[in-house]
């Protein structure tokens, strides 16, 4: 589930871009199209969708998901996850929109539990240092821990929904460097307004 090194240019790997990165050939789920909808599927989206409105929101997401310590989602993955399905920006998903997040999160649970090598529920920094290498990124271990610190200032250690916002915002700003590194060299000049953009783009 590693990307190929050989992508690699200095801080970032992966495919070229336009490759889709789906799951079994890179780190990030794919959003996928959907299919049939299971059973299973209909019975969770009833299930969280409290107000029973055929729709699902944020705060109803929060209160479905719960991580390995007990605790609801963030906010903040719950509004990734739902601005990532919610194809009519209406702020909630519909069933079909939810059968796509519900295999996504599935998908990352796998993911997570592939580099929580043990078990623990949490990933620590030397287990999100090996994620992201075997993610194709080459980071210094300042960085890393800069990371690890920025999802828990208190012992660093990042549960399954701070590392799915921490992998997505990663991937988000790799693709928005990569477009603008037209030399494949690992740097980019870039203006104020560019980067404001950038920073305001890809940022929850």
């Amino acid at each position: 589930m590693a990307y190929n090194p050989g992508y690699g240019q200095p801080g970032y790997g992966g495919p070229p871009p336009g490759e889709q990165l789906e799951m079994g050939h890179g780190p990030y789920p794919s959003i996928g199209t959907g299919g049939g909808i299971s059973p299973q599927v209909h019975q969770w989206f009833r299930a969280v969708d409290k107000d029973q409105s055929g729709f699902i929101t944020s705060n109803e997401l929060k209160i479905a998901l719960v991580n390995a310590q007990g605790q609801s989602f963030s906010d903040t993955a719950c509004n990734l996850m739902i601005g990532m399905f919610d194809k009519d920006r209406s702020g909630t998903i519909n069933l079909d929109e939810f059968d796509k997040l519900y295999t996504y999160i599935n998908q990352w649970l796998a993911v997570f539990k592939t580099y929580d090598v043990d078990q623990s529920g949490h990933i620590d920094e030397q287990e999100l240092s090996k994620a992201l290498s075997q993610m194709g990124f080459r980071f210094t271990p300042d960085f890393i821990n800069f990371l690890s610190k920025r999802s828990d200032p208190r012992d660093g250690k990042i549960s399954v929904d701070q590392f799915i916002v921490l992998c997505v915002q990663i991937q988000r700003f790799t693709e928005a460097f990569r477009v603008r590194d037209t030399q494949q060299n690992g740097t980019v000049t870039i203006g104020f307004e560019d980067f404001l953009n950038i920073a305001l783009s890809c940022s929850i």
